[in-house]
């Protein structure tokens, strides 16, 4: 009976420090529903690969950390070091991911577009800014579209993992400048897959974001 016992919770403990913690999320669509713009091939690198592999690794960095029942924003707003790296790229991915779509609405409506015009001066002028910053990142990131605390919109490049959830701003689209992103359908001309990347961003997506409070 003790010996029972003592395996019930020996197999109790190993079951609790592998649980799944962080679950990845389908993408909303086929692989190959976003092509030509972004290739099935780069869909499945991108999320099976990639977004998959830093969901697998962050939950065996959590086992046994305060870290282990907290939700993934949660995690990305009070990380530091490989936690953090691997939370906020589950995060941004998944933002990433959800805001293009196959039959996407191509232009903003309502107070975003309203917003965009008092910010930048124009949609087109938005989306000029916002792939300079594309351009001009050094090594991998983010280029971020984002709402201050004044209700002002503005562009926010980041490194690596980095998010606008660390600096007190309210994400609304992003564009992902890692080379695994693009590399295989565009290899070295990232301002080419910024451009195509344009005609698949949702802006029903971003608008619901931006009403969100």
């Amino acid at each position: 009976m003790f010996l029972f016992t003592l395996i019930s919770a020996m197999l109790m403990t190993t079951d609790a420090t592998t649980e799944t913690r962080i679950e990845a999320k389908a993408l909303p669509y086929a692989y190959d529903a976003l092509a030509p713009a972004i290739s099935e091939e780069t869909l499945r690198y991108h999320h099976d690969k990639h977004y998959a592999g830093y969901v697998a690794k962050l939950n065996e960095l959590i086992v046994e950390t305060p870290y282990a029942g907290q939700a993934l924003e949660e995690i990305v707003r009070t990380a530091d070091g490989p936690i953090f790296n691997n939370a906020a790229q589950v995060w941004n991915h998944e933002f990433y991911f959800e805001e293009l779509s196959p039959s996407a609405q191509h232009e903003p409506t309502g107070a975003l577009a309203e917003a965009i015009d008092a910010s930048f001066g124009s949609f087109d002028a938005m989306k000029s800014e916002m792939a300079k910053a594309a351009a001009a990142l050094f090594g991998s990131g983010w280029v971020w579209l984002v709402e201050e605390a004044s209700g002002k919109l503005s562009i926010l490049p980041t490194h690596n993992a980095d998010t606008p959830l660390r600096h007190g701003l309210k994400p609304l689209l992003c564009l992902d400048v890692w080379e695994h992103a693009y590399y295989i359908d565009y290899r070295n001309r990232r301002a080419d897959a910024v451009a195509a990347t344009w005609d698949l961003v949702d802006w029903k997506a971003v608008e619901r974001r931006y009403r969100s409070r």
